[in-house]
């Protein structure tokens, strides 16, 4: 590899800097913004490959499709990365998952834990995801009976509607 350390350490911070912006669009439904993370050609295989996708018009369609309700309610944060630079355009990376989402239209609350593993490459000067995909370490679902959403990005613009 021709990166010095301190390029390839300023590489893997790009690509964490991705990956965090993939869970921000995914968790505030800025889907147009998805598109600067991904390549073209990208694919991404959910919950262990039950839902695979190709290319990055698909896989956003879908994730538009399926957390685009302003009732599906999400927060997803990855911690953890182990990546690794295969070249000074390629890497690989491993994610740990928790994730937490709110599904007001159906009144459940999922939650759970995942591995992500992702493939990187760098074009036009930029690293985006190539690849992307999970499977669960668990999945929890319960009602949301006794709760109720009193802050939301969409229907209170992000404030509590609980006086202090």
């Amino acid at each position: 590899m021709a990166l010095s350390e301190v390029e390839q350490l300023l590489a893997v911070e790009e690509i964490r800097r991705v990956k965090y912006a993939y869970l921000r669009c995914l968790d505030q439904k800025t889907f147009d913004l998805l598109e600067d993370v991904f390549t073209e050609d990208a694919t991404a295989s959910y919950s262990g490959g039950k839902y695979h996708h190709e290319g990055r018009d698909g896989i956003i369609a879908w994730l538009k499709d399926k957390m685009g309700s302003e009732g599906m309610l999400s927060s997803h944060r990855c911690s953890h990365p182990e990546i690794e630079l295969v070249s000074d355009t390629e890497a690989t990376g491993v994610w740990a998952l928790h994730d937490v989402v709110a599904e007001t239209t159906f009144g459940v609350l999922i939650s759970g834990a995942a591995f992500y593993e992702d493939r990187y490459v760098k074009v036009d000067g930029r690293w985006r995801i190539s690849e992307t995909g999970y499977k669960r370490s668990f999945e929890l679902m319960q009602p949301l009976d006794a709760a109720h959403v009193t802050a939301s990005w969409w229907a209170t613009d992000g404030q509590s509607s609980i006086d202090a």
